[in-house]
């Protein structure tokens, strides 16, 4: 039997843990939902509280202090917090588009340095950084010898290099200036190759976004067809095809369920750059096409958003003492009541932690949102 559109938004929603929250460790809620955008520092903590039941923030900051969770460049060559189990196939299977993406960039080859100049640092990079040190500390002691080219050695460097974000402190761990540490293996352990870098990420992104196509994977990593089809090929039976509503083959991790159509879905307010919204093929399963240009803003901020029986149906934003909601079309009374329970819940969090979090994209509202009801919600 075909899969219908809405299986597959369910589906999605399942296995991000946004049917219902579950009680989970932060590290192992991280490992279900395969990796959390970190570019801006409070989304995993947002991004938990709505997916793991009785969420403390407290946790959260443990497992980055204790590298359980490691926040790293990885998928789509942007920060990421995932468990730290699979930062290293996670790292192999990732490297060389990392790699490609940085080295070849004019911002690199402009200095006329070679590639083999940068990968000659990386002993000497992993060593000076077994303990944490800003960029600028990196850029004076390990790249200082390129003078002025010092800066986009780096800037190459740290893309690419195995190493992670260290926590800085703040009240969502990280703060600028960032500071680094190199990643660390267990002791006998043997590094993963690409391949098996590959198939791993691939079977963690089904478990946590499939039944999805090759063409979904490739967008939620970046990752090149060949290397997708290798990983398919490779993982054997361990994954089967599905019938779904679109012309593109849809794979899933075998033994793998799909909710039923009439499954209820929950009101929740996903942080900026939500994976839920990043994982598929545009325009992806929960954000009506309509919507797009409104919620994913023109140099790529994607707004913090409303979402009503699985759709996203507004964005939210912190206000002076609560959480404001608008709503791109009518909503009835019961969506508008689950939405103020979630906010009233959200505005006691960032209360405790930062009132104004996501200040800095203020702006897209002062700019004018086309809502259709909007409403402040104190904590």
């Amino acid at each position: 039997m075909s899969l219908t559109a809405r299986q597959l938004a369910l589906a999605t929603l399942d296995r991000q843990l946004l049917l219902e929250r579950r009680r989970l460790d932060v590290a192992e809620a991280v490992r279900r939902v395969c990796a959390i955008q970190a570019q801006t520092a409070a989304s995993p903590y947002l991004a938990l509280w709505n997916r793991v039941l009785d969420f403390a923030p407290e946790d959260l900051d443990a497992a980055f202090a204790d590298r359980r969770i490691v926040k790293a460049t990885l998928l789509r060559i942007t920060l990421h917090a995932v468990h730290a189990e699979d930062y290293a196939p996670y790292h192999a299977a990732m490297l060389g588009t990392l790699r490609s993406a940085r080295l070849h960039d004019r911002r690199f080859t402009s200095t006329e340095l070679t590639r083999t100049d940068a990968d000659a640092l990386l002993p000497r990079l992993s060593a000076y950084l077994a303990l944490p040190r800003t960029g600028a500390e990196v850029e004076k002691d390990v790249t200082g010898r390129f003078g002025e080219h010092a800066h986009r050695v780096w800037w190459a460097l740290r893309t690419y290099a195995p190493i992670h974000h260290a926590p800085t402190g703040g009240p969502w761990s990280f703060t600028l200036p960032n500071a680094y540490l190199a990643s660390t293996t267990a002791p006998g352990a043997t590094p993963p190759d690409a391949a098996a870098g590959a198939r791993r990420l691939l079977l963690g992104y089904l478990r946590a976004f499939g039944p999805a196509s090759a063409q979904d994977f490739a967008r939620f990593t970046l990752l090149g067809r060949a290397v997708i089809t290798e990983a398919l090929h490779a993982l054997g039976d361990q994954v089967v095809r599905v019938a779904g509503p679109g012309r593109a083959a849809l794979f899933d991790v075998a033994g793998a369920t799909v909710p039923a159509e009439d499954t209820p879905a929950p009101p929740r307010l996903l942080p900026m750059w939500d994976s839920t919204l990043l994982a598929h093929a545009v325009p992806g399963r929960v954000l009506p096409p309509a919507y797009r240009p409104l919620v994913v803003r023109r140099n790529g901020d994607m707004l913090p958003c409303l979402l009503v029986d699985g759709q996203v149906a507004g964005v939210w934003r912190a206000v002076a003492g609560g959480v404001e909601l608008t709503a791109f079309h009518r909503l009835d009374r019961a969506a508008w009541q689950g939405l103020t329970e979630e906010a009233e819940k959200l505005s006691a969090l960032l209360a405790a932690r930062d009132p104004a979090v996501y200040r800095r994209y203020g702006h897209w509202w002062d700019k004018g949102l086309p809502g259709v009801e909007s409403v402040i919600v104190k904590g």
